[in-house]
């Protein structure tokens, strides 16, 4: 029951249809007893700046969630942006502060990072290979280097966005080897496919999974499918892998935790949802 009491945590981006978030963050507050409700906001791009400006003079706003294609935008409008943001450039979280402030941070990352050590892997250490270094590409590198791995390699056809992560990263942290190369996962234990090869059934590999070593971890951000052809061909190596579903749901007790809301583990956010991916 929405109220005069209900606070508002936008969902912004279009097209809003392939929104999941509302199936999940809503099922929860409910559930919970917490008087926010999601509502997906179809903002078009030209009209962003100045929308998500007069949203935030909303008493009742809570934040608000940027997707696609906001996510570069947002990162130039906050007035204080988390360390993943300023790598990545990139941002999908803004809350407002008590002083007025929009603060922004980005999530993708850690939900990838919080997956992973669910399943008993740590980065500290480790070598990571990342094919593809756009939004969601720049915020796995960002949380793995935050997360303390020694070695990152970008494989990414576009080298301009190649090259200003690696300076990024390289600025944010002066002791971590960074790379353009090849997406060959040859002599690495972390591999990230962060392109959207692995949508459609037909597309091809973003990598040769007969190079992967049987110790590596393998994870996914393409959400349509459970196990994506990469992930069987990585699980048929003897990898552990991650599903991008993990990844999505990993990443909300974080979204909690920034807006400083009741938190609850990945597992129980997924037993509430409304939606099965």
């Amino acid at each position: 029951m929405i109220t005069g009491r209900t606070r508002i945590l936008a969902h912004l981006g279009v097209p809003t249809e392939s929104f999941t978030a509302p199936m999940i963050y809503n099922p929860y507050f409910e559930a919970k007893g917490i008087d926010i409700v999601t509502v997906p906001m179809g903002c078009e791009r030209e009209d962003f700046p100045a929308f998500l400006a007069l949203l935030f003079k909303l008493r009742n706003i809570a934040g608000a969630l940027i997707t696609m294609p906001h996510k570069i935008a947002a990162a130039a409008l906050v007035d204080v942006a988390s360390p993943a943001v300023q790598i990545a450039g990139a941002c999908n979280a803004v809350k407002r502060d008590g002083a007025g402030r929009l603060i922004g941070d980005l999530f993708d990352g850690e939900g990838f990072l919080r997956g992973m050590r669910a399943k008993g892997q740590e980065a500290a250490g480790r070598s990571a290979l990342i094919v593809g270094a756009g939004g969601v590409g720049s915020a796995i590198a960002a949380a793995l280097a935050g997360a303390g791995v020694r070695r990152i390699v970008l494989a990414e056809v576009n080298q301009a966005a190649a090259n200003r992560l690696a300076a990024n990263l390289g600025r944010a942290y002066p002791g971590l080897a960074v790379e353009i190369g090849a997406p060959d996962p040859a002599g690495h234990d972390i591999v990230a496919n962060a392109t959207p090869l692995g949508m459609r059934a037909d597309d091809p590999l973003p990598l040769d999974p007969t190079h992967l070593a049987p110790e590596a971890f393998v994870g996914e951000v393409v959400l349509s499918a459970r196990e994506t052809p990469l992930l069987a061909a990585a699980r048929a190596q003897g990898c552990r892998t991650q599903p991008g579903t993990d990844m999505l749901f990993e990443q909300i007790p974080a979204y909690l935790e920034f807006f400083d809301l009741p938190t609850a583990s990945a597992g129980a956010l997924r037993a509430l949802a409304q939606i099965r991916t």
